[in-house]
């Protein structure tokens, strides 16, 4: 009896032990490294003294809180995506002609016609209310690990939110294009990776459509400049 309540006791300790560094290092102790927000959740934005926004710091340390405009499942920001937009073989009766890319943005998929009746299809995320698009247009440029740019309007919309935007970002792991871009026409929306990939299925953006990393690798794989683009 002793020696079991003293092997007990040793193991809550122990799970004490493990548990004592989280608590003493606060909330930024999470499961995984925190994300970098998206160009429409305030990415890297700055007040007007210069310094970061108490809310960039605040999402960090809390990645499942409520953030407007990237709520998840429940009003959180869910970590996973819904299995029903990871990519897959679809039948496909539309008019489109192969390599044609149809987007369907209240379904949120994208679609790869590729002939014979069928296409690959794609979970996407799309613009949230207020920046919602349809038209048709052609791929007329393509990046790998593209830099980001923010447009007059965003910097001017975030400016007046207090958010003082960079004028650039270099292309890598944390920039919010992600792995690949295809540029659309020559509008400011663009088809491009995301590395927020558990928004996919939303609409979130700010009118670009947005893909998983390796989903956009994929379709940057199979798709070339003048390749039309039809977003319904």
């Amino acid at each position: 009896m002793i020696r079991h309540s003293f092997l007990a006791a040793l193991a809550v300790a122990g799970m004490l032990a493990a548990l004592a560094p989280a608590e003493a290092a606060g909330s930024f102790t999470v499961s995984r490294p925190p994300s970098v927000l998206s160009t429409d959740q305030q990415l890297a934005s700055y007040d007007a003294s210069g310094s970061r926004s108490p809310g960039f710091f605040s999402f960090l340390a809390h990645p499942n809180r409520p953030v407007a405009g990237g709520m998840g499942y429940g009003g959180f920001q869910s970590r996973s995506i819904n299995p029903a937009f990871l990519p897959r073989m679809v039948a496909y009766a539309g008019s489109q002609p192969a390599g044609t890319i149809v987007i369907d943005t209240k379904g949120r998929y994208l679609y790869l016609v590729l002939g014979g009746g069928k296409a690959k299809r794609y979970g996407v995320g799309v613009g949230r209310p207020g920046f919602q698009w349809a038209g048709v247009h052609t791929v007329t440029r393509k990046a790998e690990w593209p830099s980001w740019t923010p447009p007059e309007a965003m910097v001017v919309r975030e400016r007046k939110k207090g958010h003082i935007l960079p004028d650039t970002m270099k292309g890598g792991p944390g920039n919010p294009l992600g792995a690949r871009a295809l540029y659309l026409g020559s509008t400011d929306y663009r088809i491009h990776g995301s590395n927020e990939p558990w928004t996919i299925g939303q609409a979130v953006s700010s009118g670009c459509i947005r893909m998983r990393n390796e989903d956009v690798i994929d379709l940057y794989g199979r798709v070339g400049v003048g390749t039309r683009v039809v977003v319904m």
